[in-house]
């Protein structure tokens, strides 16, 4: 049975993995329960939580990875996560598909939410690709249990590989699917999908980089609050790695405690705050996840990060310490 080493965070859980299953070609569904007969914290559709599992980094940080929660909302005796198997995984899912046993336990931070479902509206358009299936399905739940309409594209190499198709079919909406992997199959044209929308109605889209890339060009002529998105992955010009080493330096100072720091163009804001012994809150180091937002005081934010776009993305009150920079001279944060 795997050791955890407990997370170093005051919304920390433990929970026991009570079921692995395989639900889909390269993907296993996670059933968690809690150690005792307490109840769970509640979660809205859309949530995540954040898993810590045993494996180093060469800095000594732990690993920490987002999992969106896929099960009823109502429900508060569990969580149900989705893991692909990544190709190109960092070690996270890869871990969890070889080692992961009935049994184990974990430690995982409480749900957060930045991919909110807007209830009252009077259509919900989900759209996911492969993976990007567990947000929505939660929020295709909470969404029945309202009884509100709702219609689901789901785009997946093939059947074998989408996941909780099954009880997609059960709920009481609209599913229709798009296998681009099989002969015969078609890709989900997002141009029509957006101008066929009922009037008002919001659209969320979850899954691969490039699949929300074209969602975001087919819905930009509507009003952002319409349009929701998660990312799994950041996308090209926000990713950490491609940060132009001509940035230049910036001073950084620590509202709390007054000290100033040096931000060289080829660090983030996080790696000079754990250089400098300053414990933040991080996880993904992506600009995906929204763990490490913390507050600005003065100066101004340039946002790199996934969950700031569109209107957010001019907010000066916060930003991502993993991969946003500051705009100008300096930049006081509330550390």
């Amino acid at each position: 049975m795997a050791t955890f080493t407990p997370l170093r965070t005051d919304n920390r859980l433990a929970v026991r993995v009570f079921s692995v299953d395989k639900v889909a070609d390269g993907v296993l569904a996670l059933e968690l329960r809690p150690l005792n007969e307490a109840a769970l914290p509640t979660f809205t559709a859309g949530a995540h939580i954040e898993i810590e599992l045993p494996i180093q980094r060469l800095n000594m940080e732990p690993v920490v990875r987002q999992y969106s929660l896929c099960n009823d909302p109502a429900e508060n005796h569990r969580y149900v996560i989705a893991v692909g198997r990544d190709t190109q995984s960092r070690g996270g899912s890869q871990w969890i598909h070889e080692h992961l046993q009935p049994g184990d336990r974990l430690s995982i931070r409480t749900p957060r939410n930045h991919f909110q479902l807007n209830e009252t509206a009077p259509h919900s358009i989900l759209i996911a690709g492969g993976i990007g299936v567990t947000p929505l399905l939660a929020m295709a739940r909470r969404l029945s249990a309202l009884k509100r309409p709702w219609t689901f594209f789901y785009c997946a190499r093939s059947p074998q590989r989408a996941a909780f198709l099954d009880e997609l079919h059960k709920l009481p909406g609209t599913v229709v699917t798009f296998f681009d992997g099989v002969p015969g199959g078609a890709r989900i044209d997002l141009a029509e999908v957006v101008a066929n929308a009922p009037p008002e109605a919001h659209l969320y889209c979850c899954g691969p980089s490039s699949l929300i890339e074209v969602f975001e060009r087919a819905s930009c002529c509507l009003p952002k609050q319409r349009v929701h998105i998660e990312w799994f992955k950041p996308r090209a010009s926000t990713s950490a790695s491609t940060l132009p080493s001509s940035d230049g330096e910036f001073e950084l100072t620590l509202a709390k405690t007054g000290l100033r720091l040096k931000v060289p163009a080829d660090k983030t804001i996080l790696e000079v705050l754990i250089d400098a012994g300053i414990s933040v809150q991080h996880s993904c180091c992506d600009g995906v996840c929204g763990t490490c937002e913390t507050r600005v005081l003065e100066g101004q934010p340039d946002h790199r990060d996934c969950v700031l776009f569109g209107d957010d993305a001019r907010c000066t009150d916060r930003l991502m310490v993993c991969v946003s920079r500051s705009a100008g001279p300096r930049l006081t944060l509330d550390l």
